[in-house]
This record gives C-alpha cells, sequence and structure tokens, in this order.
C-alpha cells in the first residue's frame, strides 16, 4: 500500500495538492485535489505534511531575503516489511515511512538551499511525526 501526493505552493502562499488514485495502484497520472475529501486519510496526511512545510520554507525565505519563488513537496507514504522479516510466514510487524522530495526554485545558492533543508525540518507536523505524539482518546459524556 503506498499513497503519493505533490504539493505546489508559491511565495504568495497559493497552494496546489496533486495526488495519484490509491485505489488503483498502477496509476500514474496526478490529479488536482479540488476537495480534502477527495483523498484518504493518509494522503491527508501527506497534504498536511506538504502544506506545512511549504509555509515554513516559504515564511523563513521572505524574513531573511531569500529568493524562494515555488516550492514543491513530492511526498510517499509506504508501509515496508521489515528486512529481518523478508521471508516470514506471517505478516506482524511493518516499518511505515516518509519519503519527501523537495523541489526548490528561485535564484538560490548553494548554502541557501541547504539551509532551506535545514529548516524544512522545523514543521511543526514534521516534528510530531519524527518524535511522536502522544494520543488520549476517550468517549465524551452523554449530554
Amino acid at each position: 500500500m503506498g499513497e503519493k501526493v505533490i504539493v505546489r505552493q508559491n511565495n504568495r502562499f497559493e497552494t496546489e495538492i496533486l495526488a495519484l488514485d490509491p485505489h488503483y495502484p498502477g496509476a500514474h497520472h496526478f490529479y488536482p485535489v479540488g476537495d480534502v475529501r477527495q483523498l484518504t486519510p493518509y494522503g491527508m496526511l501527506l497534504a498536511g505534511l506538504g502544506s506545512c512545510t511549504a509555509v515554513v520554507l516559504h515564511t523563513y525565505a521572505q524574513h531573511h531575503g531569500v529568493d524562494l519563488r515555488e516550492v514543491e513537496l513530492r511526498l510517499q507514504y509506504d508501509r515496508v516489511f521489515a528486512d529481518d522479516c523478508e521471508d516470514c510466514e506471517g505478516i506482524e510487524e511493518y516499518r511505515e515511512q516518509i519519503e519527501a522530495e523537495i523541489v526548490l526554485s528561485g535564484e538560490l545558492a548553494p548554502q541557501e538551499r541547504k539551509r532551506l533543508l535545514r529548516v524544512s525540518r522545523h514543521c511543526p507536523i514534521h516534528k510530531i511525526l519524527k518524535q511522536g505524539i502522544e494520543v488520549q482518546s476517550r468517549l465524551a459524556e452523554d449530554l
């Protein structure tokens, strides 16, 4: 199972989200997402991560005089078997993974590109995913 989403954002914070149809594993055509309900929960997670990262990058660039014109994040979520479980008879453990490829457009020096990559890791959603977050669920009391 895998999901792919592309998030594009210009320096006016106009954002476009594209996704592959997760119901067709062989799909290669990304379609524009006009409504978040078109995405699966995994697609929503990728779109949130990509949008947050793009906002962080553009905000940093604008406050530090960096000529960042557009950011494109190519995000992929997948579950992969643990290396030591390739020949297991039963599926008991997966490793979940998100890959993010960041395309930066603008007149950027190599050191600015490296700095923007470091800045991209300051996105709050990136931090939550990397460090984890405790979720406490309970039933609401009847009113």
